[in-house]
């Protein structure tokens, strides 16, 4: 009996999960206590899924959780870059465009640098806020899901 209900409940995962587009399934077992029918069972998942989206507002099919970015090099080279084309122009009105050139491409080295880290730090937390966003929003959906589902006479794990 347990291994046709496993049968049964992996076929029901996958429809959801082509349904869906999310792995919803891999969450939540929905075990039928007390002795619904595969229709029923079928119907109460699809009722109870709609119901604890628009109680949450959150829809799994359509949240993806947030990929982390690529940091992004170089900062302190363009910097460096940058800094040394200002010193040979700064150098050239002082009468030395190669010293000028060197204290622009150190002072713009370490100013880049400081920007690259400024903006890498801030971009993480942008991405530590969004991915904390959307696990609670999904721990919200699935505790909705899960209590409509107990609701209706369903074991949830």
């Amino acid at each position: 009996m347990k291994k046709k209900w496993t049968l049964i409940s992996t076929g029901i995962c996958m429809a959801l999960i082509l349904m869906t587009g999310t792995a919803f399934c891999a969450e939540l077992f929905v075990y039928p206590a007390k002795g619904q029918s595969q229709q029923q069972t079928d119907k109460d998942k699809s009722d109870c899924l709609l119901w604890a989206k628009q109680q949450t507002g959150f829809d799994p099919a359509m949240a993806a959780p947030p990929q982390q970015a690529q940091a992004q090099s170089g900062g302190a080279v363009r910097g460096a870059g940058r800094g040394a084309l200002l010193g040979v122009a700064v150098g050239a009105i002082a009468g030395d465009a190669g010293k000028g050139a060197a204290i622009g491409a150190v002072s713009g080295g370490l100013l880049g640098g400081m920007r690259q880290r400024d903006e890498a730090a801030q971009q993480q937390a942008v991405q530590q806020n969004q991915s904390a966003n959307y696990n609670q929003h999904r721990s919200d959906f699935n505790r909705a899901y899960q209590g409509c589902l107990e609701g209706r006479g369903y074991s949830v794990k």
